[in-house]
């Protein structure tokens, strides 16, 4: 009993252990060694194959990774494990992958983080530990083996503590993502490097208020010219929360992005007084919520002479109808050369704020609420201000006049790029007086139908992209790039009135076919962007566009994107893989080529018949055939005309006429023969007399020779006498043999008269005088009638 419990426990262990252990496999990869195992309920890290380049087993139940896991992945380049339940790595799970680049470990169960992980991941370059269980970093330089590292991410709700050799060996590290949220200890010079971050990005959430001086030790650390700072998901509603800031101002900092903040009037005066002298030349704000007003005058006294860009995106502001009109902002304005607010609700800027910018060369205004009216006031119509604006963007608004806002910006002489696109124009003038200086013009989906000499024919760059245009038959000789995407165009434009356009974007319109001319047109044109088209797999185009097109352009958006429509059999294929039959692409060569092989061997029947007689065979047997259905028994009434029908060669003739005949004809009784140059009817087709002859004598008599063999119509008479053989079962023929003659020679299709000669005495002429007597009584024998 205890041996078969022991047996019992022994064999479920060693079964448990397989079930363990036996890991699934996951072999869903694409040519470029891509293995997508993402989300598939992985309990263990899959196998997968030896080759794979790009890895992604994200979003699975994985729980560890064991020293064998990728022992066999060495090429492995990118690995995602992010999204699983990961507690453990071996030491020694990664040192096969030192062509590692991109390591994703983010959210899982991580509670420490080990150098040994990273001892051989020599390559790697991107590295992402966000969201994991640990609560300090840096009681060991974790990092010290990563020399090539350029990008880190680390950091959760979770971390208490980061201590001084957190970066330790990071010597070339230029972008850090930090998230410390509940944060309570950070040890000066944690962050430092060898060299400046290049972009820094840090979400401390409510430490601003709770632990600022935490916050002036990270942000001492982290402020230097060369770094770009970005601070997010943090309440900045006081003035003690801005007071961090001050490191930034001390360290120098050139380029400041606040993102996700919530913030007061307050808050926002004392940061510009913060930042006022600091060499701060862009400040961000993006997903910023705004309590106040804008009546932010007690920070006038701030200087900004450094300052050349501000960029405001996303902003919520709760008393928007009573915000103020900036003007109290003057001693910030003036300075910057280019400014953004974009998806802020903004429905005018008032020409009095606008006028304040008196150095601006760039003015993004899109994704807002302007319309013809607000943008009269907003670009100051008549005001002659912004001289040096050389880019506006106002997309995305609800502009409807396109002549207005060409009578806006014409007197902007140095303005070269304007997007006015996802606008609602619909028409366009035929005459527009745009600034000589403009060179890039964007009007994509404004729902146009119609092109008009509106255009200005300086531009270098024109996008008429998503609109509803047929056709486009203008000239603009200085024209470099132009986007006709996502239009109703059926033929491909005429590049001769383009003579300077070497890129050319057509996607997405109702072009068939374009040919190797059309891209000719274009003197200069280099790279093509038309799939997504209908297009109709002729011959010549798929011959075209395989042979010809890649030696003509460079398509960017790649062989891939042109797809056949029709015909129906070659629809959703692409150009690259249609095949066509050689009847589909060569119609009149083929079927004159099927019809001149038909001719040619009509013609070499025909030939071949003359040559062997076929049609003479099919007259005779069609003969043979009539008479053959003959009633046997008018055949027998009848009476027999001669004795024999004579066959034999025209070269015999002498024998037969000299010798056989006279003696046979005078024998007593005479023996009535039949000679075809005597008996044959004058003017009936010859076989008709062969057949006749035959039918109407009692014997046929064959004169054998060697002419006689090689003779056609002895043969034709042999072929009869064959027919009636086969068909009456009778012994009719009776043989001479003139001279010695090889059985061999006589046709082989003859197999009955062969029998015959084999199993019935012939006769045979002598040579000797004295033996002729009992030859003629022997063949007038064999010829005597029966009934005689």
């Amino acid at each position: 009993m205890e041996t078969s419990l022991s047996t019992f426990i022994c064999f479920s262990f060693t079964w448990i252990h397989v079930l363990t252990f036996q890991r699934r496999n996951c072999f869903q990869c694409d040519t470029n060694h891509f293995c997508n195992c993402s989300s598939q309920n992985f309990l263990q890290v899959p196998a997968v194959p030896e080759n794979v380049i790009d890895l992604d087993i994200s979003f699975n139940n994985i729980e560890s990774v064991e020293k064998t896991d990728l022992s066999l992945c060495s090429e492995l380049e990118i690995l995602y494990m992010q999204e699983n339940k990961l507690k453990r790595i071996h030491d020694e799970a990664f040192r096969s992958q030192s062509n590692l680049v991109v390591l994703d470990l983010s959210f899982n169960k991580l509670e420490n983080i080990a150098s040994s992980w990273f001892h051989d991941l020599k390559s790697l370059k991107h590295l992402n530990l966000l969201g994991n269980l640990y609560t300090t970093l840096g009681s060991k330089s974790v990092f010290q083996y990563l020399g090539n590292l350029r990008t880190l991410k680390l950091g959760d709700l979770l971390l208490k503590k980061v201590e001084k050799n957190l970066l330790t060996g990071l010597t070339q590290l230029d972008e850090m993502t930090f998230i410390g949220h509940n944060l309570r200890s950070y040890e000066k010079g944690s962050f430092n490097t060898t060299r400046p971050i290049t972009a820094i990005s840090l979400s401390l959430n409510g430490l601003f208020q709770e632990n600022p001086s935490l916050v002036s030790k990270i942000l001492r650390d982290v402020s230097h010219p060369k770094t770009s700072l970005t601070i997010r998901d943090a309440l900045l509603n006081t003035n003690d929360s801005m007071q961090p800031l001050e490191e930034v101002r001390k360290g120098g900092t050139a380029r400041l992005t606040l993102q996700n903040i919530s913030t007061t009037d307050e808050a926002v005066t004392s940061l510009l007084k913060v930042l006022g002298g600091s060499p701060v030349s862009y400040i961000g704000v993006e997903d910023i919520q705004l309590r106040g007003e804008g009546w932010w005058e007690k920070s006038w006294r701030a200087r900004y002479d450094n300052l050349s860009t501000i960029f405001v995106r996303n902003v919520e502001i709760q008393g928007f109808f009573t915000f103020s009109s900036m003007i109290q902002l003057a001693f910030l304005l003036k300075h910057p050369q280019a400014v953004s607010v974009i998806n802020c609700t903004v429905f005018v800027m008032p020409c009095i704020t606008s006028s304040l910018l008196k150095n601006i060369e760039y003015l993004d205004l899109s994704k807002n609420l302007l319309t013809d009216v607000t943008i009269q006031e907003t670009l100051c119509y008549g005001a002659g201000v912004m001289h040096h604006l050389n880019t506006l963007n106002v997309s995305y608004n609800s502009l409807k006049s396109l002549q207005l806002m060409f009578k806006l910006v014409t007197r902007l002489r140095k303005l070269t790029f304007l997007d006015i696109s996802h606008n609602d124009f619909r028409t366009m003038p035929q005459k527009c007086d745009w600034p000589e200086s403009l060179r890039f013009l964007n009007l994509s989906a404004t729902k146009l139908y119609r092109a008009t000499p509106c255009l200005p024919v300086s531009l270098t760059s024109l996008d008429l992209s998503e609109n509803d245009l047929t056709v486009f038959h203008l000239s603009l000789p200085n024209l470099v790039e132009l986007n006709l995407s996502g239009n109703r165009f059926l033929h491909f434009p005429d590049g001769g009135r383009f003579p300077r356009v070497n890129v050319l974007l057509v996607q997405r319109n109702t072009l068939n076919v374009f040919n190797k001319s059309d891209l000719m047109s274009f003197k200069h044109l280099q790279y093509l962007e038309a799939g997504l088209n209908n297009f109709v797999c002729s011959c010549e185009f798929v011959t075209f566009f395989k042979g010809d097109v890649d030696h003509l352009v460079t398509l960017r958006d790649g062989h891939d994107n042109y797809v056949c429509d029709s015909p129906f059999p070659l629809r959703g294929q692409t150009v690259d893989s249609a095949q066509l039959s050689v009847f589909e692409c060569h119609m009149i060569p083929a079927v004159s080529i099927l019809c001149s092989m038909i001719v040619l061997t009509l013609v070499l029947v025909g030939v071949t018949c003359h040559k062997l007689h076929v049609l003479w065979y099919l007259k005779m047997t069609a003969a043979w055939l009539r008479a053959k259905r003959k009633p046997a028994v008018h055949r027998a009434r009848e009476n027999l005309r001669y004795d024999a029908f004579v066959s034999y060669s025209q070269r015999d003739a002498e024998w037969v006429e000299e010798i056989l005949v006279p003696k046979l004809e005078s024998a007593q009784p005479p023996f009535a023969l039949c000679l075809h140059e005597r008996d044959f009817r004058p003017g009936r087709w010859i076989v008709d007399n062969i057949i006749d002859s035959t039918e109407k004598s009692h014997r046929t008599l064959f004169v054998l020779s060697q002419h006689f063999v090689t003779s056609e119509w002895c043969r034709y008479e042999l072929d009869f006498s064959h027919f009636r053989i086969v068909d009456e079962h009778n012994d009719s023929a009776v043989l001479i043999l003139l001279e010695p003659i090889a059985k061999q020679t006589i046709p082989k299709r003859f197999c009955k008269l062969r029998k015959i000669m084999n199993s019935k005495t012939y006769l045979e002429w002598p040579q000797e005088e004295e033996r002729r007597e009992e030859f003629w009584s022997n063949l007038q024998a064999a010829l005597k009638r029966e009934d005689s």
